[in-house]
């Protein structure tokens, strides 16, 4: 039942039409627990509570399906406004992004402008920017940008994915590249030629990478909710004796808080993801996919008066 429910919630995040319905009627159906609101005034608003409890934070501009220029650039200024927000209101905050965002499916040229302009404004602010992964179409682009900006720039970093049978590979040839990284098992429906059907496969592959991205010396960030990920963490940081500069662990907003707490106060660097914007609904399908417990929340959204 639970893969079943996995499958639709994967499927409505890729349907375009509801897409454009949820963006056109507003913020409903439980988007509010997972994203901080719509424009990033109000979004900064809580990244500054978040910082105040402990937390650092990686916030996220969300865009679906954009596929023209004017989009695109659009999107881009909205993350060099929010570059500077970051700075001027001192929040501690990085900034990831979809490149699809900034027209990797529309030409090399608009999304390397636009992704050049983003970098840009976070060196000249001291704000680090995340690219983002998505699905396996798209990963080979995604890595040759990162590979080539990263020649450019220190305030880059990027996500691999424990459930495609590749990342091993990809990882060891990012070495050189001296990376910044985020380890996640990966939210995306994917044929079983690439990815792992299984989870207990993607589980341990996903330990694998992480023990890998350490041993070579990464700056790692792993992407996980999953205690049995985090036991493992724990003790590779005992038994490789490693420094809590080393690595952080990262976190959906909205999403085990009380897990959250934990980790900060054993004084371990939790990074909060923090999305916000009017272009929620796929985001927001794939948190339900991810965990099926969490269309409780969205019922309790819909029929709350």
């Amino acid at each position: 039942m639970e893969q079943l429910m996995r499958n639709f919630f994967l499927f409505l995040s890729n349907n375009k039409t509801l897409t454009r319905l949820a963006k056109k009627y507003g913020f409903k159906f439980g988007a509010s627990r997972f994203v901080a609101g719509v424009d990033f005034e109000h979004a900064s608003r809580k990244i500054k509570e978040i910082n105040d409890d402990g937390f650092v934070v990686t916030v996220d501009h969300l865009g679906e399906f954009i596929d023209n220029e004017k989009e695109a650039r659009e999107s881009a200024d909205e993350c060099i406004h929010a570059i500077k927000i970051i700075h001027d209101k001192k929040l501690d905050s990085q900034l990831s992004l979809k490149l699809t965002s900034l027209g990797l499916d529309i030409s090399e040229d608009l999304v390397m402008e636009n992704i050049r302009r983003i970098l840009d404004a976070g060196k000249q602010y001291n704000v680090t920017v995340t690219i983002d992964m998505e699905d396996q179409t798209r990963l080979d682009k995604t890595l040759n940008i990162f590979k080539e900006l990263r020649n450019e720039y220190d305030n880059l970093g990027t996500v691999l994915q424990a459930y495609l049978y590749r990342t091993e590979e990809d990882l060891e040839n990012l070495d050189k590249y001296d990376p910044y990284l985020r380890l996640v098992k990966g939210a995306y429906k994917e044929p079983e030629e690439v990815a792992f059907p299984d989870k207990k496969d993607v589980d341990e592959n996903y330990k694998k990478l992480i023990k890998q991205s350490l041993e070579n010396g990464n700056y790692t960030a792993i992407g996980t909710h999953d205690d049995a990920i985090i036991a493992y963490v724990k003790q590779l940081e005992k038994d490789m004796g490693l420094s809590r500069n080393q690595f952080e662990f990262q976190m959906l907003f909205g999403i085990r808080i009380e897990l959250q707490n934990k980790l900060v106060k054993e004084g371990y660097k939790m990074r909060v993801y923090v999305p916000y914007g009017d272009d929620w609904f796929g985001y927001n399908m794939r948190r339900l996919a991810e965990r099926p417990a969490n269309v409780m929340f969205v019922l309790k959204g819909v029929f709350k008066k």
